[in-house]
């Protein structure tokens, strides 16, 4: 383990410690402790005594007993205080985050109200108007603090579903509840630990606050309670400010100490990327194994086939300062069975937009004309529940940036089987052989599924992300920029992984890339984009040797040549 692992293991014991020290104060003490809280046992003040270890209050109770008496009273209070909180301010911060529009705007403003509140002087308001209790307490804790815990989780929610594991999950077909439950929730859990951490002490310490105003219940024994007695009744112009004052305020900060130490050793558990690991095991020495060959009964000779996908006059607009941003104009494809078609143009050209929309991933304020069939379904016109079934099983993804659509805090294992979960009713083992199947097709060995992303190089993640696009065979495949942030070497491995499989499986597919070299190596056609619309598109052997537009010329003769200087591009 790491340094920065033993240090975080050592204060979740400390932690552990002082919260357990706590607990057993109020669990046992009571039964320990000679002398009931609400009774007289002595002298007025007493100082500590071998007869009473904490000494007196001024009408002679005994200080310990009312200290452990009042440590199941504001722990009860803290704990289930911060449960509450944690409850309301987590639901309505995630589901506003995730859901956003006019959910968003109806919470938000919410909070916006509970947070423009003077915090003590409302904290105070509830207290008188409700009857004092234990209850009561709990309900003003709740009201006062579960805004700040909303605000801040919406803003995490908003950035969680943007992320790539999350748009991944949703092009295979995930379903909203299935994204929150195994994507958002797991996600935003570390985000909750401190959330919740911060609850307790809050709590605790308003709890007392309340208590020392005099709001709390006067039946019941309290840390705060004490206080309020003990400053009430003068006991800072005395000794007794010495057995009185300094005991619960001692314990108040042991268990602020204690949660506040566990959190940070907890946060650090349950979130893998933060926490120390051994290293992956090493690859073991296998026997060559055979490919587990499904060449498609297309076959690759199948020009004139039915499209596997058509796309006629796709045009996508956002609103910007009052007018219009065409980021695709006109755009026009036919993609056949088994055929790679390459999708080219340098960065903001339109094309990762182009492979949303076909994905149906795009949503207000961008707008969508034309029409985008799947094998003459028109996928415009599909409810989102057939889109979910769609995606990832007919038609799968493969995104750029590998290391930010693969979620953190799941293994590759786990994410590969809710691929599968969602459009294959497979048993468990016969889905485990599948992804290790799937592994071993892309060059990873079965232990590798174990492995958290953050344990898997660049390239292993990419190969994983390509062998998630192919667990359900799909009849084509939006391949964007599959070999982005990867080195030179690494990207040759993927491109001819890619066309292994490809050829292997019979699937037709759009390559997206700005990396002209790369396209013109693995597409059987090309399609030139430059701002938005295709200037130019043909069979790629064709456009390299005869490009028509000037863009597309400019874009041949940029590429790097080693070896003598090559002629200029040939019109037609």
């Amino acid at each position: 383990m790491s340094g920065k692992s033993n240090r975080a293991a050592a204060l979740g014991k400390i932690g552990m410690g002082l919260i357990a020290l706590v607990v057993l104060l109020a669990l046992i003490g009571p039964l320990a402790v000679p002398y009931d809280a609400k009774e007289r046992s002595g002298g007025p003040l007493e100082a500590p005594s071998a007869a009473h270890w904490l000494g007196t209050n001024d009408i002679g109770q005994d200080i310990l007993a009312e200290l452990v008496s009042g440590a199941r009273v504001s722990l009860t209070v803290g704990i289930v205080g911060a449960v509450c909180v944690m409850l309301i301010g987590a639901a309505i911060g995630i589901v506003a985050g995730y859901f956003g529009g006019w959910i968003d705007a109806l919470m938000m403003r919410l909070v916006d109200v509970m947070m423009t509140l003077p915090f003590l002087p409302l904290m105070i308001v509830i207290g008188v108007f409700l009857k004092p209790s234990i209850a009561t307490q709990i309900m003003i804790i709740s009201l006062v603090m579960w805004a700040k815990v909303a605000r801040e989780l919406r803003s995490q929610i908003m950035s969680l579903r943007s992320r790539g594991s999350v748009q991944a999950a949703r092009s295979m077909g995930a379903t909203n509840g299935y994204i929150m439950r195994r994507h958002v929730l797991p996600g935003v859990f570390p985000l909750l630990i401190p959330q919740f951490v911060q609850g307790v002490n809050a709590a605790i310490m308003m709890e007392s606050s309340l208590s020392f105003l005099g709001l709390g219940d006067p039946l019941a024994k309290s840390w705060g309670s004490m206080l309020f007695y003990a400053n009430a009744r003068s006991a800072f112009l005395t000794e007794a400010w010495l057995w009185w004052v300094l005991p619960p305020g001692i314990c108040i900060i042991i268990v602020v100490l204690g949660c506040t130490f566990v959190g940070y050793w907890l946060e650090e558990k349950a979130n893998p990327r933060l926490s120390a690991y051994a290293a992956a095991p090493a690859r073991k020495k296998r026997a060559d194994r055979t490919l587990y060959a499904r060449l498609s009964e297309r076959g690759m000779d199948n020009r004139a086939e039915a499209p596997v996908l058509t796309v006629e006059r796709l045009q996508v607009t956002f609103p910007k300062d009052g007018g219009i941003v065409r980021a695709v104009k006109d755009f026009n494809l036919i993609v056949r069975p088994g055929e790679i078609v390459g999708i080219v143009g340098e960065s903001g050209s339109g094309k990762t937009t182009i492979g949303a929309a076909i994905m149906q991933l795009l949503k207000p304020p961008a707008r969508v004309e034309g029409s985008i069939r799947l094998k003459g379904l028109d996928l415009a016109e599909l409810s989102a529940e057939q889109l979910r079934r769609l995606r990832g099983n007919r038609i799968a993804l493969i995104p750029q940036a590998a290391m930010n659509a693969l979620n953190p805090v799941l293994n590759i294992r786990m994410q590969m089987l809710e691929a599968i979960k969602l459009h294959r009713p497979m048993k468990p083992a016969e889905a485990n052989r599948r992804i290790d199947e799937l592994l071993a097709e892309v060059g990873l060995s079965a232990h590798w599924g174990a492995a958290f992303p953050h344990e898997l190089s660049g390239g292993m993640k990419q190969r994983v992300i390509i062998a998630m696009a192919l667990l359900n065979e799909p009849e084509f495949i939006v391949a964007d920029e599959p070999t982005t942030g990867l080195d030179v070497k690494v990207q040759v491995e993927i491109v001819r992984l890619l066309e292994r499989l490809q050829r292997q499986y019979g699937i037709a597919m759009i390559f997206i890339s700005h990396d002209l070299p790369l396209v013109m190596r693995i597409a059987d056609r090309m399609i030139i984009l430059n701002g938005g619309e295709a200037v130019e598109q043909g069979a790629t052997a064709e456009l390299r040797k005869y490009p028509n537009h000037p863009y597309t010329r400019k874009l041949l003769e940029a590429v790097p040549q080693i070896g003598p200087a090559r002629e200029p591009a040939t019109t037609v």
